[in-house]
This record gives C-alpha cells, structure tokens and sequence, in this order.
C-alpha cells in the first residue's frame, strides 16, 4: 500500500528540541542550581530574574525557592504561550520544570565564609550554566518572558528590559530583615559576573574569523579545507600590484577555534602562504548563526 505524500510546506519543523539539546540544557541548568544553592543563598544574597525574587521571598517568608520559582514561571508561560506560540514555550516548560526539580534536590553542601568568594564563585556557575542553556537556544524562562513580552508592546531592547528588572529585584533585597547595602552590592556584583560569564561561554564559541590566504597550492589548500574543515572557500582573481603577476586569492569564513586547524593545513601545503586573518562580528548562514529580523 503506498502511503500519499504529505507536503514539505505541512511537516513540522524542528519545534521539539533534540535529544542532544535536551541534555545539554539539563547539563547548564544542574550548574546554575549549583550556582545559586551552593554559594549564593547560603549567604542570604540575591541575584536577578525570577530565581532572584524567589530567593527573596524566601529569605523573607520562609517558602522554598523553588516552590515561588515554579510558581512565578508556570503564570508567565501561561501568558507566553498566547503571545509568543508554542515554539518559544516549548523549551522553557522543560527548562523551568528540570530547574526546579534541580533547585529542590541540590543539597546545600558548600560553606565558604568569604561571601565575596562565593557571589564570584556562584555567578561563573550561574553564568556558564546559562550560557550553555542559551547555545543549546533553551530560555530559563523569567524575566526572559516578561522581556519578550514588553519588547513586542514597545520599542526597547531585551537586554535593556532583563537589566531594568534584575537591577529592580536586586534593590528590593535591602528591605529584608537582614538586608544591607552590602548584600545589594553583592547582588550586583553577582549580576555582572553572571553576565560576563555568559558572554564568553556565548561568544567563545559563536564568533567567527575571515581568512584571506594568497598561495599559489589553492587548489590543495581549497581542496583540504573543504574536506577536512567542510567549511567553503572561495577563490578571487587579483593582481598584485607591486609585481603586475595575477594572483589566486582564497576567503573563507570559520569558527575562532578552527583557526588552528586552518593554520596547521595551511602550514602543511605552503608554508610561504601570505594570510590575512580578522574577526567577524557576525556571520549568517548554512554552519553560522541564524539570520534574525531583529
């Protein structure tokens, strides 16, 4: 019996994450729990997002992070999945549920007395974990969905939204019982390693490098990068001015750290190869990133 045929325009496209995605985010978000239950709460100190303002109520009232965590996330999906759809919810659900089921079990086993230590300890752990969460395009949910939500109403930018709101929940942690303007400054320091950290755990591994290489072996070069790299390459015609000779010139686009690799084929083929290598603040397409709207 031969089964019709269903339109390519009609099949789902990748709305569930892959099962390597999938361990991946469980892997970032085990590390931002240890961020948070093994250096930051043990010192009473807050971080931004809705982890922040639980940490708060907990610290206040006595219910457990991750009960407001769970609580405060399963009202924001809830508007997420009428204004942003199902494929942005997706991923969140499966982040905020394995979150919170990591902030209910991770045992708080580490006691550092120095909180400073422990707020640049906790916010790497936080940072790194989130970093690797969003590589994976998962969203811990939060303030990421109030952002996205305010971003669609109004013309500002989704970091400016995230920042205003942590720098929000941060602040309102000196009204506690035990809050001082030491602890905000903790939390705010904690905030700006979270960020770093994400930035380099995002950007080492996302950005891009140009190579301009001038060698007469192109063709070897082409061949090997092609092969070995799958990375394309194109060949221009030039002129080198100084000798009037015609010239090949070979460019290619590559992650940063398959520079050396490049280098080492490079090497191997034409050691007096003439390259030219430059970063690329940002590059689109088939092995890149993808192109957004904005």
């Amino acid at each position: 019996m031969r089964l019709p045929n269903i339109p390519t325009n009609l099949m789902p496209k990748s709305v569930y994450p892959t099962i390597k995605e999938y361990i991946t985010i469980t892997f970032g978000l085990i590390l931002v729990s240890c961020g948070w239950k093994w250096f930051i709460l043990p010192h009473e100190i807050t971080g931004g997002g809705a982890t922040g303002f639980s940490a708060i109520i907990q610290f206040g009232f006595g219910i457990p992070l991750f009960v407001t965590y769970l609580v405060i996330n399963s009202v924001l999906i809830f508007f997420a999945i009428k204004q942003l759809g199902w494929a942005f919810s997706v991923k969140t659900i499966f982040a905020v549920s394995v979150l919170t089921l990591a902030f209910a079990l991770n045992p708080q086993i580490v006691d550092i007395k120095e909180p400073f230590m422990s707020v640049i300890l906790g916010g790497l752990f936080n940072g790194a974990g989130l970093g690797i969460v969003f590589l994976s395009n998962g969203s811990t949910g939060g303030t990421d969905i109030i952002a996205k939500l305010v971003t669609q109403k109004r013309n500002i930018t989704l970091g400016r939204v995230i920042l205003y709101i942590d720098i929000c929940i941060i602040s309102s942690s000196i009204l506690l019982p035990n809050g001082t303007i030491e602890k905000v400054i903790y939390g705010l320091v904690c905030m700006a390693v979270t960020t770093l950290t994400v930035d380099m755990v995002v950007n080492g591994v996302r950005q891009s490098v140009q190579f301009f290489i001038f060698t007469s072996e192109y063709e070897k070069i082409a061949d090997a990068i092609t092969h070995q790299l799958g990375r394309g390459v194109t060949i221009l015609d030039g002129i080198g001015w100084y000798s009037k000779e015609h010239v090949k010139v070979l460019t290619t686009l590559a992650r940063k750290n398959e520079s050396v690799k490049i280098f080492k084929i490079i090497k191997d083929i034409d050691p007096n190869a003439f390259v030219s290598q430059t970063s690329a603040i940002g590059v689109y397409g088939k092995g890149f990133d993808i192109m957004k709207s904005k």
